[in-house]
């Protein structure tokens, strides 16, 4: 790819100027209410398809309409893109002043507080973020170093101890108590968690690595511990505003409290029975509790939607009134028309998938598009033998998941040499470059990390090291690369794309020699290459990659699928905040939808319940939901078990449904030919066997 890199500066930006809004003629009743809400906490429940967003856009509008400074407002979402959409929505209604709201995430919000704030609290301003794989690998670290990655002792991989330590921060649980409930094995090893946790904490301090927990972690112990401070970032808003409540975890909560300390003015958006994150350390509790929590606050009841036909809600509606605790609601449409939803009895996976395939044909000629319908379940695994049937049948797919973008090795590899040039502290991308050089293990790459740390990581420490003969030459090109890209010249525009450029011309041929599959792997170290060049230098880039990471290149900002007809594979989590024409729902079988390991823990089975509720809440126009009666699964042996459908889809609930059977494929007798006389008396042969005549 050529480096010759032009910047093209952006025009000034004119936008629409601000309108008259008329709230109460553009939102129903109750929408009107929460976006005319005065000051005071305020909980909208927001049910599946009621316009959460609009009614969270015109909230935004309404407070700068009656005079709120909009600089003086912060909006937290859980992804970047959901805040620029909704900012873009209430430029419209009130002009080009809501472009000074501050809207982001919550991580990318406490990173941008943190680079101001942190050195009041003795957190060095230039420090690097580690995402969740460097994490790890860190951690893998302090296991090693301390001794306990010794293959003849049984102790937990780095994955499974950074997600208890990430657990354990983000939900305040006990190591303890984390252990006991998910890794029962690993209980006796309770101290040793606590030493792994203890080095890792001092590498990162050590090193001013940040990982992706510390910054909401170091964001609640600034409100918390440092009063002076806490009040200077509290006191930069007037208004906050949450999106998504539900799935906000015990630390996003405290960090909430804190940021209200001089005002009370919090507006939370979310829906009860969509809490499906429990796994990543949400609670259910913060919007169950929000009314106790903060007293005195309004609520408001977010009832019509208008995403889905009056049958599927009341269906939907039923299936979620059984949830042991919940807010109260109904929902309702004014969509006349609709059939009910199918629940659809198969007798084994086969013909479940041969009648969503034929469905699924059959609405498509009906003029649905592909892209407008959507396969849903619990788990990925489930779609395999519909993955297999719609590959031979030429229906597009596309199977939402997979590896990230940015958890690819290759491009991870790149990254490597941009991250020690930032900080010559990053020990995880030292030891990764190491390992690219031949003939250094990992044993090498150790001992050449520790004579860096021993020489407090200047610039010189790594041509100091001595690698061993195999690898001279690929040590001495390192050295040569990293040491004219510390003494790049030239512009500032586009220096990211450029040094990426430099570092290719010494991967690609690494990248040829190490992996499988070269071409797709070096056009995504083209894409990374290009979308380097909107960034203004090398430390926005690498915070921006790892606040919120692409899951994939189009992601990054090069195109889509959504032009294309393809029909869309997702799981139900995947799915969330997603809607289409037609929704199936396959394996609402009991132990799969309902997952078996959730069937010993009632809040792991509401938890299910509120997922089967989210897939279902999807569909516009057409929901089917199917189950194989017959399960060949050699999970649990050899044979055929006869399944229930899931507990959820109660005998109250499947009256909601219209029942489907499917006809089996009967392959047409033979007519025998009478006239022939038979070859063989197979019955006389049989009489003879014990003596007949």
């Amino acid at each position: 790819m050529s480096d010759d890199l032009r910047a093209y500066p952006p025009r000034e930006r004119t936008a629409e100027p601000r309108r008259s809004v008329d709230f109460a003629a553009e939102l129903n009743a109750a929408q009107f209410k929460a976006a005319t809400h005065p000051d005071g906490p305020l909980l909208i429940v927001a049910g599946a398809g009621t316009g959460k967003t609009r009614t969270l856009v015109y909230r935004v509008a309404h407070l700068i309409d009656r005079g709120v400074p909009p600089s003086r407002i912060l909006l937290l979402t859980f992804t970047r893109r959901s805040a620029q959409e909704m900012l873009a929505r209430a430029e419209k209604l009130v002009g080009h002043a809501s472009r000074s709201v501050h809207g982001g995430t919550f991580h990318g919000t406490a990173h941008r507080l943190l680079r101001r704030f942190g050195p009041e609290g003795g957190l060095p301003g230039d420090f690097t973020i580690l995402d969740q794989s460097d994490a790890e690998d860190l951690m893998g670290l302090s296991r090693t170093a301390l001794g306990l990655g010794d293959k003849t002792k049984r102790f937990p991989k780095k994955e499974t101890l950074h997600h208890v330590y990430s657990r354990h921060v983000n939900t305040d649980i006990p190591v303890g108590a984390i252990l006991r409930d998910e890794y029962p094995r690993f209980v006796q090893l309770e101290e040793e968690f606590a030493k792994v946790f203890a080095d890792y904490t001092q590498r990162k301090q050590q090193r001013d690595l940040v990982d992706y927990d510390d910054l909401l972690l170091y964001w609640a112990l600034l409100l918390e511990n440092a009063p002076a401070v806490a009040d200077k970032i509290a006191g930069l808003y007037d208004h906050i505003l949450v999106d998504e409540y539900q799935d906000t975890n015990v630390l996003q909560a405290r960090i909430l409290k804190g940021m209200c300390r001089v005002h009370r003015n919090l507006t939370v958006v979310g829906d009860d029975a969509q809490s499906i994150y429990a796994f990543r350390g949400a609670t259910i509790r913060n919007i169950l509790d929000f009314p106790r929590e903060y007293h005195g606050a309004s609520t408001v009841t977010l009832e019509e939607n208008y995403r889905s036909t009056q049958p599927i809600l009341d269906a939907t509606n039923l299936l979620i009134s059984r949830a042991e605790e919940r807010f109260s609601k109904e929902l309702y449409s004014r969509r006349t028309g609709g059939e009910k939803p199918w629940l659809v009895t198969a007798q084994d996976e086969q013909q479940q998938t041969r009648f969503v395939v034929d469905r699924i044909l059959e609405l498509h000629e009906q003029g649905i598009p592909l892209r407008e319908m959507a396969v849903l379940f619990r788990a990925g695994y489930m779609s395999a033998d519909l993955e297999i049937e719609l590959t031979a049948r030429n229906i597009p797919f596309d199977k939402w998941g997979g590896l990230k973008f940015l958890e690819a090795a290759h491009v991870k590899d790149v990254l490597a040499f941009l991250r020690v040039l930032e900080n010559p502290r990053d020990e995880v991308s030292w030891y990764r470059l190491l390992l690219l050089m031949p003939g250094i293990g990992e044993v090498t790459a150790r001992n050449a990390v520790q004579s860096m740390a021993d020489l407090a990581w200047s610039h010189e420490s790594f041509g100091r090291f001595t690698p061993p003969p195999r690898a001279r030459e690929a040590h001495a090109a390192l050295v040569r690369l990293l040491a004219d890209l510390r003494a790049g010249t030239g512009d500032e525009d586009g220096r990211v794309t450029r040094e990426i450029v430099r570092v290719r011309a010494l991967y690609d041929d690494i990248l040829r020699e190490r992996y499988d599959r070269v071409e797709p792997r070096l056009s995504d170290l083209d894409q990374l290459q290009t979308i380097a060049g909107g960034y203004p230098d090398r430390a926005t880039f690498l915070s921006a990659l790892a606040l919120e990471p692409p899951s994939a290149t189009s992601d990054l900002g090069f195109g889509s699928d959504t032009e294309d007809d393809t029909l869309v594979l997702s799981t139900a989590h995947s799915a969330k905040g997603r809607e289409w024409d037609a929704v199936f729902v396959i394996w609402a079988v009991d132990g799969w939808f309902p997952m078996a390991r959730a069937l010993g823990s009632e809040d792991e089975i509401e938890e299910e319940r509120r997922l089967m509720y989210v897939a279902m809440t999807r569909a516009r126009n057409h929901l089917a939901v199917s189950y194989p009666l017959n399960v060949y699964d050699t999970r649990r042996g050899a044979d055929y078990s006869l399944d229930q459908v899931s507990r959820f889809l109660d005998r109250g609930v499947r009256k909601a449904f219209q029942r489907v059977t499917l006809q089996a494929v009967v392959e047409p007798a033979a007519v025998p030919d009478a006239s022939a006389p038979p070859e063989v008396d197979l019955r006389a042969l049989l009489r003879g066997r014990f003596g007949s005549s």
